[in-house]
């Protein structure tokens, strides 16, 4: 191989090497499989501050690996850092737990957050998912910086 077509592999190597091989990326420390599936932060019904009406306000976590996962102190957080912490939650293989905002009995498929408010900016927010280390999983943002209701996430699944 000729000097030139070496430079040339690498650089091309380099460029096609996702951000994953470069280690960049904290969420891939844990295992692989559990990420933010879905978030509806825009319901709300004008002076409506009831629980029904915080409980439409949720995010899902998935797991899409084929074993469960103990999601035991995992946070889930907003950007202004209210925080939800998982207790004794396992999430089954090829699952999703939905975590409302709201008062609510847990389920194996619905948590709640025991709030009176809400927690998500409707405009603007970020819903952070962090695994029992701290270590960032999964963040999906959406608003004023992003086009329309677009949801970018930072770790996990882009879908």
């Amino acid at each position: 191989m000729t000097a030139v077509a070496a430079v040339a592999a690498a650089t091309v190597g380099a460029v096609a090497l996702p951000a994953a091989a470069a280690g960049d990326q904290p969420w891939r420390t844990h295992p692989a499989g559990v990420y933010i599936s879905g978030v509806q932060h825009a319901w709300q019904f004008r002076g409506d501050h009831s629980n029904r009406s915080l409980n439409k306000q949720w995010v899902d976590v998935t797991n899409d690996s084929r074993r469960a996962r103990n999601l035991d102190h995992w946070t889930l957080s907003d950007r202004d850092g209210h925080t939800y912490t998982f207790h004794h939650v396992w999430l089954a293989g090829r699952a999703t737990v939905r975590v409302h905002t709201g008062v609510g009995w847990d389920t194996r498929t619905d948590v709640y957050q025991d709030r009176r408010t809400r927690v998500w900016d409707v405009n603007a927010d970020t819903a952070t998912l962090r695994n029992d280390r701290g270590r960032l999983v999964d963040a999906v943002t959406w608003g004023r910086s992003h086009r329309g209701a677009v949801e970018y996430h930072v770790g996990g699944h882009r879908r």
